[in-house]
């Protein structure tokens, strides 16, 4: 066997996502997206605004900004597997806003550190991420139900399929008593 015929049969035949151009799918993954974005930005005013006062959370701030990144990344890639991921990150992140948000509006005491935004205004950020959040699992999950993975193959002679041509069968072999070209 030839190495031409070894990638012959690794070629994959073209194939389209129908579910892809639903008005639905591209609603959910631009939905996710921008509230994907909303949840990157909220988080960094957060930390940008209470950076001396984020003890112990700076590594886990940073690293729900960046998975939220690299989640943001996935679905402009139309990948669905990430949607759940998505939506359980999502349960996490909610839960620790309704811890911490609180805690920003009890700094008021003496002995505490300024942070460079107003406690008040943290407060608010943090614990608007809760909606957010909430909002973000519902679309995450509806995105996932459309079944943005399907594949169908086009068929030859389909608009973005392979030319007629290559789907004909090899040219006949020269017949049996026809001499040997020298």
């Amino acid at each position: 066997m030839l190495w031409e015929d070894v990638a012959a049969a690794e070629e994959k035949p073209p194939v389209r996502h129908p579910n892809r151009d639903l008005p639905e799918s591209q609603t959910a993954r631009l939905g996710v997206l921008a509230l994907l974005a909303i949840t990157i930005f909220m988080l960094v005013v957060v930390a940008l605004g209470g950076w001396a006062t984020l003890v112990g959370a700076k590594a886990l701030h940073i690293g729900f900004i960046v998975m939220y990144g690299i989640f943001a990344g996935y679905v402009y890639r139309w990948n669905r597997g990430v949607l759940p991921v998505i939506a359980a990150m999502a349960v996490m992140l909610g839960v620790f806003a309704l811890v911490a948000g609180p805690a920003w509006f009890a700094r008021d005491k003496t002995g505490y550190t300024d942070p460079t935004l107003p406690d008040a205004v943290l407060g608010i950020i943090t614990l608007s991420l809760i909606p957010v959040q909430m909002l973000l699992i519902v679309v995450a999950m509806w995105g996932f139900s459309q079944q943005w993975s399907v594949e169908e193959e086009i068929k030859p002679g389909e608009p973005g399929g392979p030319p007629l041509e290559s789907a004909t069968a090899p040219p006949p072999a020269p017949p049996a008593n026809a001499a040997p070209a020298s």
